[in-house]
């Protein structure tokens, strides 16, 4: 019961109510009912493979594990999404995941997907919306959506509901535990607040480190390319990003190279499976983070645990250039598996791009004051030739310069 625990909670940053965990395993003796969730918006990156680890932690301890595709959410979110691509990057994120996971070597048999619109749309669900929203302020609801929802100026009444509904999924998904991001933690709280005033029990909440981007400050986010590695970037590219990736030499805090060997790279090395009867299962084996250095530098080097890599950084053993070229090898050997699928299965290739199309440039538009500028001009110009003319105006027409030009710029405006 205890390895079950530990396997559960391992490499996360934080737990919130790890005794429902706890009573699940020891005392109702049933496996443990999880979800993560995700709003298909951006092209899903390299990040995704913290939460991917996870889940496979997850299935090793024999948790029935759902995965939500939040399509709604993903429209709510600052509109995100346009609600007529958000069927086709559900498809996507669907068929993305689970080649992830199989990159892994993840059984995903036992993984259930649910798209959110098929049960966030009912009679029940909508009126516990209604009722949610009779007992959270609006400050509550924005503080809680703070590291979540996109945040601007002027923020629509959407990015309210987002907290609400991720709070009742819990409910209407009928499970012991939510897992996210620590970015997620805000919104954790509001539903252990507020889901008991409704009548519905407290859950429990797993929390997984943020990895920090490639650029200095701020996470991996599908909104800044260059914080990032897309799961489709070519080998060449995923190299020339890592070698121009943030890493000053002996800086631990803050490096999301190093953040990403502790959170994805040493714990996918200690998954291995196993097949029992006609059944797959997780094992564990020996952590191992490989750097092909060369000779000349040391040679080759292997480490196990990322204390050690750590410790082998801070001190200059370990240079940037290396660290660097280990990640790089290791990540396109995750991702040759994901590009192989893609590249070889043309529906694959249809879906992605019916997901997410070429953005279409619109031609700026011509700016009205400019015209009027060059009008003015004109008319300015037939008032300076008339007054060289004529000092005091036009006999023949009666017409002032004056009036010439005011006529001309009412023209101007009238058009």
């Amino acid at each position: 019961m205890a390895d079950k625990l530990n396997i559960i909670t391992q490499n996360l940053q934080e737990v919130l109510n790890d005794q429902i965990i706890k009573h699940v395993i020891e005392v109702e003796q049933r496996p443990l009912k999880i979800y993560w969730g995700t709003a298909p918006t951006g092209r899903p990156h390299c990040g995704y493979f913290v939460p991917m680890t996870k889940i496979a932690h997850f299935l090793q301890a024999g948790c029935h594990v759902t995965v939500l595709l939040a399509d709604l959410h993903a429209f709510l979110d600052n509109m995100k999404a346009p609600l007529d691509l958000v069927a086709y990057r559900v498809k996507y994120y669907e068929r993305i995941i689970k080649s992830m996971l199989t990159s892994i070597g993840v059984p995903i048999d036992k993984l259930a997907f649910v798209v959110g619109s098929t049960y966030q749309l009912s009679e029940k669900y909508t009126m516990d919306i209604f009722r949610l929203s009779s007992l959270v302020t609006q400050n509550d609801a924005k503080r809680a959506g703070a590291d979540v929802v996109k945040q601007v100026e002027s923020p629509l009444l959407s990015g309210l509901i987002y907290p609400l509904m991720q709070a009742l999924d819990e409910q209407h998904l009928d499970v012991d535990a939510q897992f996210g991001g620590v970015d997620q933690r805000k919104i954790f709280v509001l539903a252990e607040e507020y889901l008991p005033s409704l009548g519905y029990k407290k859950r429990a909440h797993l929390m997984n480190a943020m990895v920090p981007g490639l650029t200095q400050g701020g996470k991996m986010s599908s909104s800044d390319p260059n914080s990032k590695i897309d799961l489709l970037d070519s080998a060449k590219t995923v190299t020339k990003k890592i070698a121009s990736a943030f890493c000053a030499p002996g800086v631990i805090e803050g490096n999301g190279l190093i953040a990403f060997v502790e959170y994805v790279l040493l714990p996918i090395s200690k998954l291995s499976v196993t097949n029992i009867g006609d059944e797959k299962l997780l094992v564990e084996k020996e952590a191992k983070f490989y750097i092909d250095r060369p000779e000349k530098w040391g040679g080759p080097i292997e480490y196990s645990s990322i204390e050690q890599l750590k410790e082998d950084f801070a001190s200059d053993k370990l240079s940037p250039q290396d660290l660097k070229q280990g990640i790089s090898d290791a990540i396109n050997k995750l991702l040759d598996p994901i590009r192989e699928e893609f590249n070889n299965d043309p529906s694959f290739k249809e879906l992605e791009a019916k997901a997410y199309p070429p953005a279409v440039v619109a031609k700026p538009a011509k700016k009205k004051e400019k015209v009027l500028g060059s009008k003015y001009l004109e008319a300015m110009e037939a008032k300076k030739k008339r007054e060289t003319e004529k000092a005091v105006g036009d006999a023949a027409t009666g017409d002032s310069v004056d009036e010439v030009a005011a006529k001309v710029l009412e023209t101007t405006i009238t058009e």
